[in-house]
């Protein structure tokens, strides 16, 4: 358990670790390519390690240098692991991993902890089923563990994708495509949720060569035999981290400039800054830094379903703007590391904030503050976001604060500095 101590006038410049959408996607495509990959400033957390770990086993070397990720690229010629790959509670490894899987041969199990195997992945299967992958839920509720059997498929095809709950379903399918038989053709039911995530997979992809049509969000064209090129990487700086030191200057009416930051990210979480300007924050941006200073918070009415990361983040700053500040679009929070809408209602209400909350929205009314001790729920943004409010109240502990090895794991060494 970690004590939050409140602070004043803060006053500091932050560097923020590489993206975990970005790392997640560059492993595997470096594990497609057929030749060497540098992956520069790369996250190494849990949910990295654990995709280092399953490319390893489908027989694609990975070097993990100081700063840096080596990854010699099998050119789509995958191994059969020995054994299960477990994922821990990664869902982009876990959703990235289930189209991969289906270029190896034999039979591939894709398991994961307790909560992965409460995670959805139905839409994603019933995809794979269309293309004539054998892909199923081993326990048939539609959560892993997961068994593909990548049996010489004619895999591609033109295929429904229901589009409503994940994104990384899509990006699942995207990522592998251009190793498949057949050109790809994705037709999404429904509304694609969250897409600043297919802005990321098409951004990446676009970069290592291969590209995507895109029409409206609703039909995605890949085509077969396109291949990813090797090539020395960057990774761009993690937007949803950046939120916690942005909304601490915005609580305390402090400064923050964050450096080595894309400011002109696909990222939907670097809109983050925009709302906090709607909120009363003053914001310079320049081409790779970004300054915040505090000004009086009032509440608004946003839909974050673009920026679904950073939603923790902004409940936890609506306790210190003045009025409400009503946030919609937010469903598909209930299928993340835990029901984010219910864990959020629950620990703000803990704190003495007025809290309502719907199947996709949440209602955030300043309250009188008392310290509390915060449940994680093992959600890493849970106790990132929470530490946040720490700054302000004081009585505010953390518990199981090692939860963010998930995508931040100095973190809170970090935001002691502050």
């Amino acid at each position: 358990m970690i004590e939050i101590r409140p602070v004043e006038n803060i006053q500091t410049t932050v560097t923020i670790p590489g993206s975990k959408s970005y790392t997640n996607r560059a492993l595997l495509i470096a594990g497609l390519t057929d030749g060497e990959c540098r992956l520069e400033k790369p996250l190494v957390s849990d949910d990295t390690k654990y995709m280092i770990q399953a490319l390893k086993a489908f027989g694609v070397p990975v070097q993990e240098e100081q700063e840096a990720f080596i990854v010699s690229g099998k050119g789509g010629k995958l191994s059969t692991p020995d054994g299960d790959i477990f994922i821990g509670n990664a869902g982009t490894a876990m959703r990235f991993l289930t189209t991969f899987s289906a270029l190896a041969p034999g039979k591939i199990r894709l398991d994961g902890d307790e909560r992965m195997r409460e995670r959805p992945v139905a839409d994603l299967l019933d995809c794979l089923t269309l293309m004539g992958v054998h892909a199923v839920s081993g326990n048939n509720n539609g959560c892993p563990p997961i068994d593909i059997a990548g049996e010489e498929v004619s895999t591609g095809g033109e295929v429904e994708l229901a589009g409503e709950k994940s994104s990384q379903y899509l990006t699942s399918i995207l990522l592998s495509a251009p190793y498949f038989k057949k050109d790809t053709c994705i037709n999404i039911k429904g509304d694609l949720t969250s897409k600043s995530y297919a802005d990321i997979t098409i951004d990446i992809m676009k970069t290592f060569g291969v590209e995507i049509e895109n029409e409206k969000y609703q039909h995605f064209k890949v085509k077969a035999g396109d291949r990813y090129k090797a090539q020395t990487y960057q990774v761009e700086s993690d937007w949803s981290s950046a939120s916690y030191f942005l909304a601490a200057a915005a609580v305390t009416g402090g400064e923050v400039t964050l450096t080595d930051i894309n400011t002109q990210s696909v990222q939907g979480d670097a809109q983050f800054t925009s709302i906090l300007e709607k909120m009363g924050c003053q914001i310079e941006k320049k081409a790779k830094s970004i300054h915040i200073k505090g000004k009086p918070l009032h509440g608004i009415t946003i839909n974050m379903n673009n920026m679904p990361d950073v939603v923790q983040t902004l409940a936890v700053t609506a306790l210190f703007a003045k009025g409400e500040t009503v946030i919609k679009g937010i469903g598909n929070l209930r299928i993340k590391e835990t029901d984010r809408i219910a864990a959020l209602t629950k620990e703000l209400t803990r704190l003495g904030a007025e809290v309502k909350a719907g199947e996709d929205y949440l209602i955030v009314k300043p309250g009188d503050y008392t310290g509390a001790e915060i449940e994680t729920y093992n959600d890493h943004r849970m106790a990132m976001s929470f530490a946040v409010a720490g700054l302000k109240i004081p009585g505010i502990l953390i518990k199981n604060p090692n939860c963010v090895e998930k995508s931040f794991p100095d973190f809170f060494r970090r935001f002691e500095n502050l």
